[in-house]
């Protein structure tokens, strides 16, 4: 239980500097990338809640808490759980494609938008340096009955 509660907090800590990194870059470049950190219109079932400001915060943050556990134990399972290499390319890779999910709603930025999807790209980049930086320093490498 120790391990999955540091992973939590890894979501946690994580999440919110992805956050204030795609902030600070619209505050620096008027670039609205951030903006598809938060959008879920493109959800059906959650879509209804689009317009609640504080309900794509809570996405965001829940959504980094569960990728920063699932990818944990699948990693897990292959024995690279303490490594960085999955983490950069899985979070760079898998952001710099998500990023086109823009493509399904009218909010910006636009899918063509090659600043914002660098932008994009580049943060999750950092998102995935502080959580595999977190996860090797971190995270209790002991065996625990309740993990």
């Amino acid at each position: 239980m120790k391990q999955f509660m540091q992973l939590i907090g890894i979501g946690i800590i994580s999440a919110a500097v992805l956050a204030a990194l795609m902030q600070l870059i619209y505050t620096l470049t008027g670039n609205e990338a951030y903006v598809l950190l938060y959008n879920v219109d493109y959800f059906p079932i959650i879509r209804v809640w689009q317009d609640v400001a504080w309900f794509g915060i809570v996405f965001h943050f829940v959504f980094c808490i569960a990728s920063v556990i699932g990818l944990f134990y699948i990693l897990k399972f292959f024995g690279w759980e303490y490594r960085m290499w999955p983490y950069l390319v899985v979070y760079t890779v898998g952001s710099g494609i998500l990023y086109f999910l823009s493509l399904l709603t009218e909010r910006p930025p636009a899918a063509d938008d090659q600043m914002a999807w660098f932008y994009w790209t580049s943060s999750h980049l950092v998102f995935s340096l502080v959580v595999a930086g977190m996860i090797v320093r971190f995270i209790d490498r002991g065996k625990n009955k309740s993990d």
